[in-house]
């Protein structure tokens, strides 16, 4: 009962009756995976849908120089999977970035799911459009944009993605605890780099956390004023 109750929360399955769901239920099992496990990549057998009912999970491509280039931070009640993310000709990598519970369902399931209820078919297009339109915004950031301003679309991201709940506060949590060496690999650059950039914004108001092992905290007002500023 608890996976029909989230799934019913979930943007695709919304409006779905409670018998539609409980079929949904058997065909997507769920799976805890540890904080660090790769998902899918482009040497893995891809299930067509992954959703995550708890945690965190960052898409990424590898550069010809071996640096990890951020696409996209999913939370809880996102999805994804090979037709959101795996087929756009990108070699992409899939990591929990905390301990996360995945739900999973195959490409003949999924098929029988929209033949059955076509309405999840244009949902999930409208799903797959907004994603699209984020990535290539992230892309933008990452590939072209100062390591700055990288930083600051990445906190941004995060915290839009995994506490959509506290954007009225002025500040708000990120729950995901990221070392320097984590936001360097996911920024493509290098912790001798970061580091210095963090002790800025922090000094600046815009970042703050209460001990070396604590999850950031960001000034969203601060922040955003920064990024539309940043060079």
């Amino acid at each position: 009962m608890e996976l029909i109750t989230y799934l019913s929360r979930v943007d695709l399955f919304k409006g779905l009756s409670e018998e539609e769901l409980q079929q949904l239920n058997h065909i997507t099992p769920l799976e805890v995976r540890p904080r660090g496990t790769v998902i899918a990549s482009p040497y893995m057998e891809h299930k067509v849908l992954y959703i995550i009912k708890s945690g965190s999970v960052r898409l990424y491509k590898v550069t010809e120089d071996g640096k990890e280039l951020t696409l996209d931070i999913l939370g809880t009640g996102h999805l994804f999977g090979e037709i959101t993310s795996f087929r756009s000709g990108v070699p992409l990598f899939a990591v929990t970035m905390e301990d996360s519970v995945i739900c999973e369902m195959d490409s003949g399931q999924f098929r029988k799911a929209i033949t059955e209820k076509p309405e999840l078919a244009l949902k999930y297009i409208e799903i797959v459009t907004a994603r699209l339109q984020e990535t290539e915004d992230m892309l933008e950031y990452m590939a072209y944009g100062s390591v700055r301003k990288r930083l600051l679309y990445l906190f941004n991201k995060l915290a839009s993605k995994l506490n959509p709940s506290a954007s009225n506060e002025d500040w708000i949590p990120i729950s995901v605890q990221i070392t320097h060496q984590e936001l360097a690999s996911m920024t493509g650059s290098i912790r001798e780099t970061v580091t210095p950039i963090l002790n800025q914004l922090a000094d600046e108001g815009i970042l703050r956390r209460e001990g070396a092992r604590k999850p950031y905290s960001i000034h969203r007002s601060r922040l955003q004023a920064a990024l539309s500023e940043s060079k």
